[in-house]
């Protein structure tokens, strides 16, 4: 799918007073549903293969995989599925196993429309992530990636977590910026740790404004934390500026399936046997 025509697409639904929402996939059923709700992006990244199968979304920042064969393999189940929604892949731009270049060739020619970059090191932090940068595996990797994916014309929607990243994404080219407040909390597996919803709504201002005043056509979504059901989005939309819509993976496919299969089967199992 053309960048531009997705661009297009994204200006005219804000336009016509539209939230953007953009979801994260984690199967081909996930992807299929969110389409027919009337999403405007879907990714797929490791950790929603990892979220799918019960574990919490950082497990995608764990040993437990490659994450870039990860999403190639995740492309198999999701994009045949997909009719008419730009899809992205989630990308480790930290990777030093891969030729970035080349692996950015091989996504578009497999029918991904744009990237994120995910797993991210912009999650770490403390001394940990200290070293990660001082080793050569930090965010300034992620940031290239974004760059090489736009020289490419692929679709960019990296995740920031402070107005320096922002600034520096809007720099390499970002077209949508998805400013990350933290784990998203609520249900079976949520992070019990979080910002409050009116000091996440403050975060996401800091950084859109700070990408804003290097690109003025940036699109910023909120995204994380606290921000994990759709009347804390309306919240956030309604406490700043210029924030144009939400994107959510927990928020998309973890928590409504965990509500509906529960009640589901609490249904089933109220029924009374006939004598």
């Amino acid at each position: 799918m053309n960048r531009q025509d997705v661009l297009a697409r994204l200006r005219a639904q804000i336009a016509q007073g539209r939230a953007l929402v953009g979801a994260g996939a984690g199967t081909g059923l996930s992807a299929k549903c969110a389409e027919a709700g009337g999403v405007d992006l879907l990714i797929i990244y490791n950790s929603g293969r990892y979220r799918m199968a019960g574990r919490g979304s950082l497990a995608g920042l764990l040993p437990y995989g490659d994450a870039n064969a990860i999403v190639k393999d995740m492309a198999r189940e999701v994009l045949p599925l997909v009719r008419d929604t730009p899809v992205l892949a989630g990308v480790c731009g930290t990777d030093p196993f891969r030729r970035m270049d080349l692996f950015l060739d091989e996504l578009k020619a497999m029918g991904f429309a744009g990237v994120q970059n995910f797993p991210t090191v912009g999650l770490y932090d403390g001394t940990f992530r200290i070293n990660l940068e001082e080793t050569g595996m930090g965010y300034g990797l992620e940031v290239d990636m974004v760059r090489a994916a736009r020289e490419r014309e692929l679709l960019t929607a990296p995740y920031v977590f402070d107005p320096e990243q922002a600034a520096d994404m809007a720099r390499a080219g970002a077209d949508i910026l998805v400013p990350h407040v933290g784990l998203t909390t609520k249900g079976a597996i949520g992070a019990g740790t979080a910002l409050t919803l009116e000091r996440a709504a403050a975060v996401v201002q800091e950084m859109h404004d700070a990408a804003k005043r290097v690109n003025p056509d940036v699109l910023v979504l909120c995204h994380g934390g606290p921000i994990a059901e759709p009347e804390d989005a309306a919240y956030v939309l309604a406490h700043t500026t210029g924030v144009v819509g939400f994107f959510g993976a927990s928020s998309v496919e973890r928590l409504p399936t965990e509500r509906a299969i529960t009640e589901q089967t609490q249904a089933f199992k109220a029924l009374s046997p006939g004598r």
